[in-house]
């Protein structure tokens, strides 16, 4: 049949239709469910019980095996990369279905595992017990991810209600990571392991957010991420700052003086070799910026170009903490050593690698004093550029456009998904679609995190037209 067939435009709308009334008859269960993951205290640090983890990927697999569609349902683990042998990862779920007669295959992605809480005092509800307050659900884990969890769940057990069994021809893959909060140390692994059960067409990482609670978001566009630990060193031992101050450098003078050479007097980054790229950007001011970033009255924003450049497509350099001594224990002397942590984030088109070499030559070459300076517990990843006109990206806009009611704003993200970078290596000819739940007030990894239900709905109803059309794929 051709796009200009009657009979196959009024086949897509009852299909449509058909999936818009499942996904609606079944929200109540999928918030249901997404309470009951919410309740599992899944956090992937050291510092907390791993069993909370296990407990939540076992949820997870149940919620896959009762769709009724998968061949098979499996929490499986994978050596972490870089650590001792035989260290393990958090669980992960894995559950896939082959396809059938030449059509696409889609591995859906999310992760299970949460932030730590937090102060919890700042909560004005319990961070795991999930509690609705006007349209939104609160709870540690209620946008991210479990509702990315949730949403897959929800437009598979759509698609199955609306689509018969025989005429399921979709090849599904699911893989729902336990510790993307925490480095996903197995991730490669776990492709590696599992690389013939997870090889698909198209890959949705839904783990991303949306313009505002009424517009979609396709991502098209990562930093990447560098991150280490700097020790400046300058003297072998503390000394009386009355004695010796003025003549000896301390440390903090150096890590002050150097670190103060990373950005410009417009507080932009300052590094030679690191590179920008160059691509359009929506409207969005410097007051829009401030409300949303809660600067503090007075505060101005840093940087030029314009504010989504700065954002998406611009290096940054944030100096995440400091190991000094506390002002309680601040005695009078000259600090020996100071070790900082700075987080990178690199804009696309320029590799992780690249930027980190460039950043620690910038820094070698800027040492006050003859401070020696030592580099260790690195992590990184690269950024990632979507092609937006791809088959699987073209879909997945259609598909957004119908179930929200507006057309997706193609949007970058300041943050940075790594093992995106992995994925791309792992399978290069899968077409990857970054897509989410979140809004600009989920607060994602703070107090308060939230979910908008509305943005749920609209989420879950844009994969299953998804899935729904792609099973038509041939």
């Amino acid at each position: 049949m051709t796009d200009a067939d009657p009979s196959a435009s009024t086949t897509e709308q009852t299909l449509d239709q058909s999936i818009a009334g499942a996904v609606v008859g079944g929200l109540p269960a999928a918030i249901t469910d997404l309470g009951r993951l919410v309740r599992i205290p899944s956090v992937s640090w050291p510092a907390f019980d791993p069993a909370h983890v296990a407990e939540s990927a076992d949820a997870v697999a149940g919620l896959l095996r009762d769709t009724g569609v998968f061949d098979r349902v499996e929490v499986k683990q994978a050596q972490k990369a870089g650590f001792p042998d035989g260290e393990l990862g958090h669980p992960a779920v894995l559950a896939t279905r082959a396809a059938k007669n030449g059509r696409p295959t889609v591995l859906l992605y999310a992760h299970h595992d949460v932030q730590p809480p937090g102060d919890e005092a700042s909560w004005q509800t319990k961070p795991f017990e999930p509690t609705v307050v006007g349209d939104r659900l609160y709870g540690r884990g209620a946008a991210d991810d479990k509702a990315g969890v949730v949403s897959h769940v929800a437009a598979i057990r759509a698609l199955a209600e609306t689509v018969p069994a025989d005429e399921l021809e979709l090849g599904l893959a699911v893989f729902i990571e336990g510790e993307e909060e925490h480095g996903s140390h197995s991730f490669v692994n776990f492709l590696e392991d599992n690389r013939e059960a997870l090889a698909a067409d198209a890959i949705v990482v839904a783990d991303s957010d949306n313009w505002d609670t009424e517009t979609p978001n396709l991502t098209v566009a990562l930093r990447g991420a560098c991150a280490f630990n700097l020790t400046v060193s300058t003297l072998g031992h503390a000394s009386h700052s009355g004695m010796w101050g003025g003549a000896a450098p301390d440390a903090m003078l150096a890590t002050i003086k150097l670190l103060s050479t990373l950005w410009d007097e417009n507080g932009s980054v300052a590094v030679a070799g690191l590179t920008s790229h160059d691509a359009e950007t929506p409207p969005f001011d410097e007051a829009e910026l401030a409300a949303s970033a809660a600067f503090v009255d007075g505060v101005r924003a840093i940087g030029t170009g314009s504010v989504l450049s700065r954002l998406w497509f611009q290096p940054s350099i944030t100096v995440t903490g400091i190991d000094a001594p506390s002002i309680a224990n601040a005695s009078n002397t000259l600090v020996p050593s100071v070790t900082v942590r700075i987080s990178m984030r690199v804009a696309p088109g320029q590799t992780s690698d690249d930027a980190r070499d460039a950043l620690l030559a910038h820094l070698t070459a800027h040492a006050p004093f003859g401070a020696r300076l030592d580099f260790h517990d690195f992590e990184g990843g690269d950024p990632f550029l979507v092609d937006a006109n791809g088959w699987a990206a073209q879909a997945a806009k259609q598909a957004m456009t119908d179930a929200w009611g507006t057309p997706p704003v193609e949007a970058g993200i300041g943050g940075s998904i790594p093992f995106i970078a992995d994925l791309v290596r792992v399978f290069p000819d899968a077409q990857i679609l970054v897509t989410g739940v979140e809004d600009p007030d989920t607060r994602a990894h703070s107090p308060n995190e939230s979910l908008h239900l509305g943005v749920f709905k609209r989420a879950i109803l844009t994969e299953a037209l998804l899935l729904a059309r792609l099973n038509q794929r041939s």
